[in-house]
């Protein structure tokens, strides 16, 4: 599958998923001081932003060292995304905090990670950043876009909440899910397909 600067943009936003964590992020900010929320907001876009880029550099390195193919990845991040996409479609319950009361003010964990660079996000880049490292640029371009997408959405869940209502961003929610089903599927197809290939 051939991967455009505005295709890899939209990949990495459908699958970080903002509006659809929207719920999720004010729920974690509950115990935060409104006045440090922003801050907040800020400081770990930004932590997500230095995981996916760790992940998009050193991808290649930690491929050969585990000994693991191209092939093999794709795949695999078909499955992953496969299942966030089902996940989308079809919530069940608790949320991908697995259920606790969070206390004090989050850092890294859950906001940063998983909330957006989750193992989906990660294996995305990982997989760009190692299928065509001659186009690095323009995949810390798309990853840069997403992330302030995704900080404009989380600084602004609020309001966006209250216009939308949860049964709009619930529905979007899902209608993304569909199109994540689609990528997935053609990323474990095309996994599938060259790794047939390389045995023949």
């Amino acid at each position: 599958m051939d991967t455009s600067f505005l295709s890899a943009t939209i990949l990495l936003i459908l699958i970080t998923d903002p509006l659809g964590n929207i719920p999720l992020f004010i729920s974690a900010l509950k115990q935060v001081k409104p006045e440090r929320r922003r801050r907040v907001v800020f400081r770990e876009c930004f932590i997500a932003f230095m995981v996916l880029l760790t992940f998009m550099f050193f991808g290649k390195g930690f491929l050969e060292v585990m000994h693991l193919t191209d092939e093999s990845l794709r795949v695999a991040g078909g499955v992953i995304l496969f299942l966030i996409a089902i996940k989308m479609i079809f919530p069940g319950e608790g949320s991908m905090f697995g259920g606790d009361k969070l206390h004090g003010e989050p850092f890294i964990v859950p906001i940063a990670v998983p909330l957006i660079a989750g193992p989906s996000a990660m294996a995305t880049v990982l997989l760009m950043s190692t299928r065509e490292p001659e186009r690095m640029a323009e995949w810390i371009g798309a990853l840069t876009l997403t992330m302030l997408v995704t900080l404009l959405v989380f600084l602004f869940s609020g309001k966006i909440q209250r216009l939308l209502g949860e049964q709009a961003i619930t529905a979007l929610e899902r209608l993304m899910g569909l199109v994540l089903t689609a990528i997935s599927i053609e990323m474990l197809l095309g996994g599938v397909a060259a790794y047939i290939k390389k045995l023949a």
